[in-house]
């Protein structure tokens, strides 16, 4: 059995960042990670790669071969991966099995390839079918799309629809929360949207937005679609700030428990404290996040930098240089005055 996430969301979302903060993370708790790209377009990755897709295909041979743009060639580019996939989940198999490694895979942008296209969905499926591999979808959505009631609409149903398409567990997550504030004070908390509570309370919003785009044909259209996401009752989000250390713990925690991770051996990663700090529930933030990133955003980003100088200054005074003279000195001096008398050196 081993264990991985699938990232995923539409450009702009942070997802290569996100990706990158994973690798540095994982390290850092003992976890063995290995990050795997996935988007046959993605040719400047931020993380070390352990498997990238783009040694079996590439987005320009396709577009030059097919005379295609970006967007089909893309999604011709992902079809195609069907004729070296068992070289591919080959590669996987390696790291999971010989390795050991918890693998997060870095996927493509497009959000037809999670809402209606099926290539990406056959893959995983037999990884999990052939690997006895667990994964968690992690959605990642810019925060941006909050400040919008209509494009808020818009995103919890490509969730729902991303969630229905997998058919895996699934965390949705509004990244770059730490903007979030500068983009203007939001009509209702935060948790309002995190927990995608009574959706009728935005409609007023919507038609105030409706009417500056001088739209009103689509009115129906919205609330049944708000109708529809409030019916199924299965859409939250997390909140998340890659450089936040809090923020990336209290996410990755909800993640294990998503995946199953947590409820594994914990030598499977090589993360034992972290395991047992998660089981415990230790691991989970109690802080509000409308106190943590609008309310008072600013004290706790003081304590947050306070702690990384703290850090930063003790490895600074580990890495300092050992003098063995000044150290014998120092030594010799405090054995002198415990013995009350003075050598002569």
């Amino acid at each position: 059995m081993s264990f991985a996430q699938i990232v995923i969301g539409p450009p702009g979302s942070g997802k290569s960042t996100y990706c990158h903060g994973c690798s540095q993370f994982f390290n850092a708790i003992g976890r063995h990670v290995a990050v795997v790209n996935m988007d046959p377009a993605n040719d400047l990755l931020p993380y070390p790669c352990a498997v990238d897709i783009r040694d079996f295909v590439t987005l320009e041979e396709i577009m030059q071969d097919q005379q295609l743009g970006p967007n089909g060639g893309l999604m011709y580019a992902v079809e195609s991966l069907d004729q070296s996939v068992d070289l591919f989940i080959l590669q996987i198999k390696a790291l999971v099995k010989d390795e050991r490694a918890y693998v997060v895979f870095d996927c493509p942008g497009q959000v037809e390839l999670f809402t209606h296209h099926s290539s990406l969905f056959k893959i995983f499926k037999r990884l999990e079918k052939e690997l006895d591999m667990r994964f968690c979808v992690v959605n990642l959505i810019d925060s941006i799309y909050i400040t919008s009631p209509s494009q808020y609409i818009s995103v919890l149903l490509l969730a729902l629809r991303s969630m229905l398409m997998l058919d895996l567990p699934q965390i949705n997550v509004f990244s770059k929360i730490d903007l979030l504030k500068n983009y203007g004070e939001l009509p209702f908390r935060l948790d309002y949207y995190t927990e995608v509570q009574e959706l009728e309370y935005l409609e007023p919003y919507i038609e105030k937005e409706r009417s500056h785009m001088r739209i009103s044909r689509f009115r129906k259209l919205t609330e049944s679609i708000s109708e529809i996401v409030s019916d199924f009752n299965l859409v939250s989000f997390e909140v998340l700030c890659v450089e936040d250390k809090d923020s990336m713990i209290h996410l990755q925690s909800v993640i294990d428990k998503a995946n199953g991770y947590i409820f594994g051996s914990s030598e499977i990663g090589g993360d034992t404290v972290w395991a047992e700090a998660t089981r415990q529930g230790a691991t989970i933030s109690n802080i509000d996040a409308q106190e943590r990133w609008i309310d008072n955003k600013e004290h706790y980003d003081k304590l947050e930098q306070e702690k990384k100088r703290k850090i930063l200054e003790e490895r600074n005074d580990q890495e300092k240089t050992f003098d063995v003279d000044d150290e014998w000195e120092r030594s010799l001096k405090d054995w002198e005055e415990k013995q009350g008398m003075d050598y002569v050196r």
